[in-house]
């Protein structure tokens, strides 16, 4: 197992984790009702793109840190998981970014894809608004070597946040044609 990188301090953890994933929850509640009215000159649907991007090379990653970890090669499991975490920052200020400047799209599928899409988004958003918090308690574990606590954590944090990441892609593959 590798050494702890941080000094475990659970009731400051459980403060700073559940803080940031109420200012994270209710910053992009608060921000989609608003689109800013900004000419930046080019497409902002771009944001979209890389956001998804984003999120097809976290998927990526999580895919990896699972196959480093079984092959019990901890350190690439970190960095992986580690980029990801970041990556998934960086994903955060796109896809803000992109609802403060394009605004709401609506599906204008029809048919069974219509449906396809609905499903697929009814699951997204809640596990999406919830899975922070899971993310950052299970990374705490491990950072602390508190590694049986993040062992039993990430069986349920891993694959929704692979879920989510997967269906994010798969939402702006379906949406993407309807943006304006």
């Amino acid at each position: 197992m590798l050494t702890p990188s941080l000094k475990k301090n659970d009731k400051q953890a459980r403060l700073l984790i559940l803080t940031v994933s109420f200012v994270v929850f209710a910053a992009v509640a608060f921000l989609s009702k608003f689109k800013l009215q900004l000419d930046l000159g080019f497409n902002v649907h771009v944001f979209a793109a890389i956001s998804a991007t984003i999120n097809t090379t976290v998927s990526i990653l999580l895919v990896a840190a699972l196959v480093a970890v079984r092959k019990r090669n901890y350190e690439l499991h970190k960095k992986l998981m580690l980029s990801a975490i970041v990556l998934s920052v960086l994903f955060l200020v796109c896809y803000i970014g992109h609802h403060l400047l394009a605004g709401e799209t609506h599906y204008g599928g029809t048919g069974a894809m219509k449906y396809i899409y609905y499903i697929i988004l009814a699951t997204h958003i809640p596990l999406a608004a919830i899975i922070l918090p899971f993310i950052l308690f299970t990374a705490y574990r491990s950072l602390t070597g508190d590694y049986a606590r993040h062992k039993k954590l990430a069986r349920y944090t891993w694959p929704l946040w692979l879920y989510v990441s997967v269906t994010g892609v798969l939402v702006y593959l379906l949406i993407s044609p309807y943006y304006l």
